[in-house]
């Protein structure tokens, strides 16, 4: 089901065991940030990004690459080659995705976002070498941009959808559609904000970091809260301004933020995480959140 009635998702979602698939990814992938700058395209819609004078192309490339060896702690982590004329392919999950046995290709908002999911490597990688279909959604008219806007639970096969300029509501049914998922809860952002994961994520399918300030509709996160109780951590305003929400689980035992959203981290919701089974590991990433995005952003994930 798909829906936008928050008490009808939480009645499927209650009924929805951690049985759908592997909660955290097998593997990861990464874009380098060659020829590192401003979009100007995406910073229409992007208020987290900063002005053209802020970025550092060296200072990202050895940030990305720290990134990279941080990350093979969890899992497998490979990286593609940037391209000069994609500037925002550092944040590969909003093109590309993937779900057990396919591979999806995202309808991005931006032309210069559009070039991303045309690159042939990366198909072809998830084609031939991992043998997976592709499921590809950027020919259609309706923007969804995969795990940027879809937030997804994959143990119990459950996605929280937040709409704004980068998915439509079409968007969303081709995404639920897409992943497969049991169930879709689809939601206003609040004015200003571009990703769901940038307000919100579901760590290993049992705990829900979130900021309220960041759905239109409080009722929706409290919702999304009610459900991961009592590991549900609704963070400040501020936390959000630090990209606290956008970090990510790829082992079952670690959340990995940057050092931005360590700092930003509110010490009691640090206690909370730990309770939920969590340790926190921090990678200094200011360069490459100068263009709009934190770690989670930066992180393809291989099911």
């Amino acid at each position: 089901m798909i829906t936008r009635d928050p008490g009808a998702f939480l009645a499927q979602a209650r009924r929805c065991g951690p049985d759908f698939g592997p909660a955290t990814a097998r593997a990861a992938f990464l874009v380098a940030p060659e020829g590192f700058r401003r979009a100007e395209q995406s910073a229409l819609d992007n208020a987290y990004m900063a002005e053209g004078s802020s970025f550092e192309a060296e200072r990202a490339l050895a940030q990305h690459r720290a990134l990279h060896a941080a990350l093979a702690a969890s899992c497998p982590v490979l990286c593609f080659p940037g391209d000069p004329d994609t500037p925002d392919a550092v944040f590969p999950n909003n093109a590309f995705a993937s779900a057990p046995g396919r591979l999806l290709v995202g309808r991005m908002r931006h032309p210069v976002r559009q070039c991303e999911t045309a690159r042939d490597d990366i198909r072809r990688f998830f084609g031939e070498v991992l043998g997976v279909r592709t499921i590809d959604l950027s020919g259609q008219p309706h923007p969804c941009e995969l795990t940027g806007s879809l937030v997804i639970d994959r143990a119990r096969g459950l996605g929280y959808c937040g709409l704004s300029e980068r998915c439509d509501e079409d968007g969303a049914r081709l995404m639920h559609e897409a992943f497969d998922l049991r169930a879709t809860l689809v939601f206003d952002l609040a004015p200003g904000e571009y990703h769901a994961n940038v307000v919100m994520s579901v760590l290993a399918g049992r705990c829900v970091l979130l900021c309220e300030d960041g759905f239109a509709s409080p009722a929706v996160a409290a919702a999304i809260a009610d459900l991961y109780a009592p590991h549900a951590i609704r963070l400040s305003a501020a936390e959000r301004r630090g990209f606290v929400a956008n970090c990510m689980a790829l082992d079952a035992d670690t959340v990995w933020m940057s050092a931005r959203a360590g700092r930003a981290l509110d010490p009691l919701h640090r206690a909370a995480l730990g309770r939920a089974g969590f340790a926190v590991r921090e990678v200094p990433l200011d360069a490459i959140e100068a263009a709009g995005g934190s770690l989670r952003c930066c992180v393809g994930e291989i099911f």
